[in-house]
């Protein structure tokens, strides 16, 4: 069984977990928290592994930064829902994994009654086709957003925007390698890597 749970990115002098939004939230937000190897310049990313994140936590980490951040809602590893905030209020969302998104985001019929048995289905497949061409149609205005965001958060990428749109359409295992693999192409300072062991 993958991660569910949430990916929080920005840049803070101070840890993360000091932001008012992670003491005022109520218990859960907190707990079981893994942080990732930090980035240069102070960027930082938290693993939520539970609680809740509603939408005005990240506008409330972004005034508390005073830089732009970003969430990835994760479902088991296998898609997230990445939301954008620059300081300006601009948003900018994008899926990751979008076969598997199509595939948990298409609607059932009406009078369906066993769903296990309309997987099975010709039809299914077309509704996932259909679902999977309208999220692929807004993956320019999601590499777009997300390049913008960079730009606002001080980072100059020399990537270009298909760049950008061939790795929100790429497919991995664990969407976490995917999320990671977008800061880097938008110019975030890479994590230092462990040095190995002798």
């Amino acid at each position: 069984m993958g991660f569910s749970g949430h990916l929080v990115f920005a840049r803070s002098k101070r840890p993360l977990l000091e932001a008012p939004l992670f003491g005022s939230t109520g218990p859960g937000l907190r707990d079981d928290v893994h942080e990732w190897r930090p980035r240069p310049g102070g960027w930082q990313t938290l693993q939520l592994e539970q609680g809740v994140w509603e939408d005005g936590y990240l506008f409330a980490l972004v005034e508390w930064t005073g830089v732009p951040a970003c969430v990835a809602d994760v479902s088991d590893s296998s898609i997230a829902l990445v939301t954008g905030l620059d300081t300006d209020g601009h948003r900018w969302q994008a899926w990751l994994n979008l076969d598997n998104a199509a595939a948990l985001l298409v609607e059932e019929p009406e009078g369906v009654d066993d769903v296990s048995l309309w997987v099975d289905t010709l039809e299914f497949e077309e509704a996932i086709g259909h679902k999977r061409a309208e999220l692929d149609a807004e993956v320019p205005a999601g590499a777009e957003g997300a390049l913008l965001w960079a730009s606002a958060a001080g980072v100059q990428s020399a990537t270009l925007p298909s760049r950008i749109e061939e790795l929100l359409r790429a497919r991995e295992t664990f969407v976490e390698e995917l999320f990671d693999g977008l800061l880097d192409e938008l110019g975030f300072p890479e994590a230092a890597r462990s040095a190995p062991q002798p």
